[in-house]
This record gives C-alpha cells, sequence and structure tokens, in this order.
C-alpha cells in the first residue's frame, strides 16, 4: 500500500507518522527529527489562525519542503489559496506524492514553483500571508535582505510575514555573518544551523517602512516566531501591545 493510500481510518496524527516514517526509510530528508514532523507542522498552522489567518487569504509557503506545515495549511485554505516554493525539487514532489492526501490536492488545487532566488512574483498575484519556518535559520544576511524586498513587492498593504530565527546568543551562538546558504539544500546534504541579531532584523525591517515583533511564545526547538506587518496594526491581531 503506498503512503498515499494509507487508510483514512486512521487519525492524522497517526497517517502522517507512517507516511514519514515510510519516506525516512528510503532516505527522503523531511525536515528535522522524524518525530517532530506532524508537530511542528501543526504549529505553524496554530501560530497562523492565532496571528490572523483566513481560509480565503492567499498565503505562500517558502521553502514549504515535503510539506510539513503545507500539509496542514492545504486543508485548511479555500481552493486556490496554498502556494508553495521550494528549491529541492524532489523533496517537494515527495510531499506531493505522499504527505497530502491526492483527493485533497485535486480538491484545493495548491500551487508550486522549485526557484532558489526567494521570487515570491513567480505566481503573479499579491500574498497576504507569507510563511517562512527554518529557512532564517539558514539563510544569510543578504537572503533575508531579499526576502523582505520581496515580500514588499508581492503582498498586500495588509500582509503579514511569519518566520523562525535563532536569536544570535542563544546556544552561545554569534551573529551569522557569512554570505551563503548554511545547512541541508537542494545544493548540499550537510546541516547547520545559524543565528541573527534582532537588532539587525529590526533595522532592516524598519528600513522598509515594516515593522517587527518577535512573538513571546511557541518557542519550538529553539526557533523564535517573528511576525512582520506592512501595517502596524497587524502586531495588533493577536491582542499584543507594540513597542
Amino acid at each position: 500500500m503506498s503512503a498515499a493510500n494509507l487508510t483514512s481510518a486512521i487519525s492524522p496524527k497517526q497517517r502522517m507518522q507512517e507516511v514519514v516514517r515510510k519516506l525516512y526509510s528510503q532516505g527522503v530528508f523531511t525536515g528535522g527529527p522524524v518525530e517532530c514532523f506532524e508537530s511542528a507542522g501543526r504549529l505553524q498552522l496554530a501560530t497562523l489562525v492565532r496571528e490572523g489567518i483566513y481560509p480565503q487569504m492567499r498565503v505562500l509557503d517558502l521553502g514549504c519542503g515535503s510539506l510539513r506545515g503545507g500539509y496542514w495549511l492545504i486543508h485548511f485554505l479555500d481552493a486556490g489559496c496554498y502556494f508553495g516554493i521550494e528549491p529541492a525539487a524532489e523533496r517537494l514532489q515527495q510531499g506531493i506524492d505522499n504527505v497530502v492526501e491526492q483527493e485533497v490536492l485535486k480538491d484545493k488545487q495548491p500551487k508550486f514553483d522549485t526557484n532558489d532566488r526567494f521570487d515570491m512574483g513567480v505566481f503573479g498575484v499579491k500574498f497576504d500571508i507569507v510563511l517562512a519556518r527554518s529557512i532564517w535559520s539558514h539563510a544569510s544576511k543578504g537572503q533575508i535582505v531579499t526576502m523582505l524586498e520581496q515580500f514588499v513587492a508581492n503582498t498586500t498593504p495588509d500582509a503579514f510575514f511569519l518566520t523562525s530565527y535563532i536569536p544570535a546568543g542563544i546556544f552561545k551562538g554569534r551573529d551569522y555573518r557569512g554570505d551563503s546558504w548554511h545547512g541541508r539544500s537542494h545544493q548540499s546534504d550537510i546541516g547547520g544551523l545559524v543565528q541573527h541579531s534582532f537588532r539587525w532584523v529590526k533595522e532592516q525591517v524598519e528600513n522598509r517602512g515594516m515593522f517587527v515583533r518577535q512573538l513571546p511564545d511557541l518557542v519550538f526547538r529553539g526557533q523564535h516566531w517573528l511576525k512582520i506587518c506592512r501595517n502596524r496594526d497587524g502586531l495588533h491581531d493577536a491582542g499584543y501591545t507594540f513597542a
């Protein structure tokens, strides 16, 4: 029986655990420890719900991998509202073939692209939300700047960017000053993580007329969420006070 045809009698959690174990046994990298695949993806949706996602919004999942978070978003969003970018084409195809049910893909009509330039304009639409889980924890500062500029150019005026990062100083790590991606990718099988200064991030965000807050909770495997908003009022959606 293929992973895509696992019985619907089991829970989504059980199904996903079965699928990921099968992919792992075949040597497929699924974006982190197998035991965290389901919970990490579900946490992404839970965080987005709290921060202001609605089913009719257009969402770009940047670095969507084998659809760890995409599984939940594709189910939640209206048809035609999920978009994913993943340069590791084989990894993405494994998610399409195995992680999300084929009938759901047919119904929800997600769209995908494999560019490695962080080009959010390839779909020709304006997004309401951009999600980047465990992308800034590998990206160089130049790549982060590119993502911020792409976000400004390809989103609606009230859009927000939910991204995770590891603050410099956590685990005694230094602010990353390298000029390249650090970690697994479509070009490398070597793992690794980097850290960035919140002060630097805040400066880059504000230089582009936007606003940022590090969320106070929902830290997962050392990664903190940042919410970046084009509209200052977006930081109040979850009841936080802007400072």
